[in-house]
């Protein structure tokens, strides 16, 4: 227990260094963790280099470098945005573009479905929102103490509720929409086994959530992609916010393929800024790949 105490006061420490310090000091954690032994840096590769982003004239070396330094960023900038006095944290947001869309559909009654994928600053989303108006999320805190503790604290500010992953989760965020309030997907994690369709990401499958479809059919809510953009030498963040002009299709494979080419648009305008190191492409235990031949 003292351990974590000493931790938990060491982020604290950390979390009051100027964003543009702290951002430099992430730079170096995401090439000390290139350079670790393990996966992680043949997998951001493979990912990067396979993604069609590499064509010519595109220096993908180059974007490669980038990409490491803005993945110690995402690392090291979870301090501040979780750690700092809620008022200072909504502050990092230091503009919007289209949020004009969300307030309208505010407007007319609609719940909100922000689609959030692993670009730039996406924890400070939610933490906006929940500085406006109600918001609620799914929450699956990791296994060590310490470190559930501080998303805890960190993500559930303002406004915010955090449920868990599970059918009560969903309920609750099913309640939030039909209450005409906003829930958070995030679009790009790999999905659980029975819970996804197989669906095209930058030309390869990938198992795919078809939870946002869902709950908009449930209840006509309005769905945005939304994306924190980092701002380059620590100045903060900008958020985007893309509205999905019509609603998705009930065959779950159409609807996955949207929300992915949906996600495709959005690491196209920030390549640097996507979590390419994610194993988004991997099968869950209990489901066939698409090409696997039925079992007997």
């Amino acid at each position: 227990m003292e351990s974590h105490v000493r931790m938990m006061f060491l982020f604290k420490l950390l979390a009051r260094l100027p964003l543009p310090l702290l951002h430099a000091l992430g730079i170096a954690v995401g090439w000390f963790i290139y350079w670790a032994p393990g996966r992680h840096s043949r997998r951001m590769r493979n990912n990067l280099f396979d993604s069609g982003l590499c064509t010519p004239g595109r220096d993908c070396t180059r974007l490669l470098r980038q990409t490491v330094g803005e993945s110690g960023k995402a690392i090291v900038e979870l301090l501040p945005v979780w750690l700092r006095p809620y008022d200072k944290v909504v502050k990092l947001v230091r503009g919007t573009s289209g949020w004009a869309h969300i307030d309208a559909a505010r407007a007319a009654g609609k719940g909100i479905i922000l689609i959030g994928p692993h670009v730039g600053c996406f924890e400070i989303i939610n933490l906006y929102y929940a500085s406006l108006h109600p918001f609620t999320a799914m929450y699956k805190p990791p296994r060590k103490p310490v470190l559930a503790a501080l998303m805890l604290a960190g993500r559930q500010r303002g406004q915010a509720t955090l449920v868990p992953t599970d059918l009560s989760g969903v309920r609750a965020q099913l309640a939030a929409l039909k209450r005409h309030e906003a829930i958070g997907i995030l679009p790009d994690q790999v999905a659980t086994g029975g819970d996804g369709v197989w669906a095209p990401f930058f030309g390869r499958p990938a198992y795919t959530p078809t939870l946002v479809a869902s709950l908009q059919r449930k209840t006509g809510a309005a769905a945005f992609f939304v994306a924190a953009e980092r701002l380059s030498w620590g100045r903060g963040y900008h958020i985007h916010v893309y509205p999905l002009d019509t609603p998705l299709p009930a065959d779950k494979t159409a609807a996955a393929t949207l929300i992915n080419r949906g996600v495709e648009d959005i690491v196209r305008r920030f390549p640097a800024q996507y979590l390419w190191s994610y194993n988004r492409h991997k099968r869950p235990g209990s489901v066939a790949y698409p090409d696997d031949p039925p079992e007997e």
